[in-house]
């Protein structure tokens, strides 16, 4: 097949973060190209956002319901592939159900959906419709964070005992929210951002970034949720206990109240016969230590890393390869398995092409976000993961 893929955005417009970072990440590799959108819920500024991309007039929608109808309604080979949402968390479901319905594979922004019921009730139609599903844990795709993965998997570090991972950011330290600044507004709005606030927004990154590197499971947890900031609706401070399927124990930490901090998300994970540190400020840097050796440093881009890492790598060592690449390496991997689709080729369940958090992770984030918030509620005590 030789044309790029095709996708139309949901949100996204004037104004908005991380629609703009979806974009620079889907043609990052030139391989996927933006054909129209749905970019606000106001239809005026839908099409004056379209219009700043240079999309063509018919091609920019005043609403995601009359983009999916109309692009479903075009031939084979002018409508979109795929539909990517950049929405706030409560207008996650009903565009991905409607894609999905109507044909189109869907790629959205974390977390899944709005609550679990959503979550389980689009997994369920991933599942009868056949399509390909993605969602934009975009941590997942740093070579580094694919070589850790890699390590565990073939037993590098023996059975896992323990992990740490945190996630502290300290620009929720003050009411925002009150300024009229958009980004803060929705996310601490129970209405727009669901049961968790910061557990939601950025907790769900550091339980996804330790079920994938580690390849374990959440079982059980105990959660102490905080709400510093007053008049703030939603937690702005989340302190987790873990206990992974097989044994292993964990502390899981994210904060948006910790003044100073950026976006200071790490992981630290020891097994029977060593550990490795990942931090995202230094994302080209893996550390990796032993029982009996001295401490070993990986970085990006050299010839012993293993296929998984080198696959995630454009640039030779030293030249910093961060946030946005590995939004992009979700990008590539989305845009590869629909091409496998599209000329019916059986990809391998090892394929970088399937590398991609999928329905599945959706669905254990949300349930994590259930589950801390049950448990803080009675004063921390142990609730299933029901995902």
């Amino acid at each position: 097949m030789s044309r790029k893929i095709r996708y139309g955005m949901v949100g996204g417009g004037r104004g908005a973060f991380i629609g703009a970072v979806h974009r620079i990440a889907a043609a990052m590799d030139q391989q996927i190209e933006l054909v129209c959108g749905a970019f606000s819920s106001d239809p005026e500024k839908s099409r004056a956002s379209g219009a700043d991309l240079f999309l063509p007039a018919n091609r920019c929608y005043g609403s995601f319901e009359e983009m999916i109808k109309a692009e479903a309604a075009l031939p084979a080979s002018e409508r979109m592939d795929f539909l990517a949402i950049v929405t706030p968390n409560h207008m996650h479901y009903a565009p991905a159900k409607m894609a999905l319905e109507h044909g189109f594979h869907v790629l959205s922004d974390k977390p899944a959906t709005f609550d679990l019921k959503e979550a389980k009730s689009l997994a369920a139609l991933v599942k009868k419709s056949g399509l390909l599903y993605g969602l934009t844990h975009n941590y997942t795709g740093y070579p580094l964070v694919k070589q850790a993965r890699e390590m565990i998997r073939a037993g590098k570090l023996g059975k896992i005992r323990k992990v740490v991972v945190e996630y502290p950011q300290g620009w929720l330290a003050t009411r925002l929210e009150e300024s009229g600044q958009k980004q803060a507004a929705w996310r601490t709005d129970p209405k727009k951002s669901g049961a968790g606030g910061c557990i939601g927004d950025i907790g769900t990154h550091a339980e996804n970034l330790a079920e994938y590197i580690t390849g374990l499971k959440i079982r059980e947890l105990a959660a102490d949720l905080s709400t510093f900031v007053k008049g703030r609706k939603l937690d702005d401070d989340a302190n987790v206990l873990l206990r992974f399927r097989g044994g292993a124990k964990g502390i899981l930490h994210s904060s948006q109240i910790s003044v100073g901090e950026e976006n200071n998300l790490n992981i630290r994970v020891y097994g029977e016969l060593g550990g490795l540190e990942w931090h995202q400020r230094e994302p080209n840097t893996l550390l990796v230590k032993w029982l009996d050796q001295p401490m070993q440093v990986y970085r990006t881009a050299n010839g012993y890393l293993g296929a998984a890492a080198a696959a995630a790598t454009r640039t030779p060592p030293a030249h910093p390869e961060g946030y946005l690449e590995a939004f992009a390496n979700i990008y590539k991997n989305f845009a590869n398995a629909i091409r496998a689709r599209l000329s019916k080729t059986k990809l391998p369940k090892d394929s970088p092409a399937l590398d991609f958090p999928k329905i599945e992770d959706g669905v254990r984030g949300m349930a994590f976000i259930d589950a801390v918030v049950a448990s803080s509620k009675k004063n921390a005590a142990w609730t299933r993961v029901d995902g």
